[in-house]
């Protein structure tokens, strides 16, 4: 399996950002799919989740209303649309199986190389 999240860079507060994630060796259409961040100096959070079919999204608390998660599942390809972000939010972005979450977070090990939120003015 083989993640490759792209569409991170540098963005204002309040600005908006979409990140790509596209997926080989599995179809996003067949499991529970999730992003993940870490922050500099921080560890691994989960930020949002999505069911096999696409009809249910959950996000971390104060996320939702900000960020959207969407896939295609066609281009078998995950999206989070950033909007209204603060500097809370950099932090490399990782996307993952739903099921693999649990182990990221608590060993930081990451199976892809992630992309790079950056917020400043």
């Amino acid at each position: 399996v083989q993640f490759v999240e792209s569409g991170g860079g540098m963005v204002q507060p309040g600005g908006s950002l979409r990140l790509s994630c596209a997926v080989s060796g599995l179809s996003v259409g067949a499991y529970e799919m999730s992003w993940v961040r870490q922050a500099r100096g921080k560890g691994p959070e989960w930020v949002s989740g999505m069911n096999p079919s696409g009809s249910h999204t959950y996000y971390k608390d104060g996320m939702k209303g900000r960020f959207t998660m969407s896939k295609d599942n066609a281009k078998n390809t995950l999206y989070l649309q950033m909007s209204n972000v603060s500097a809370e939010d950099a932090a490399l972005y990782y996307c993952a199986k739903s099921s693999d979450v649990a182990t990221i977070v608590r060993t930081a090990h990451f199976l892809s190389q992630g992309t790079q939120v950056t917020v400043s003015s």
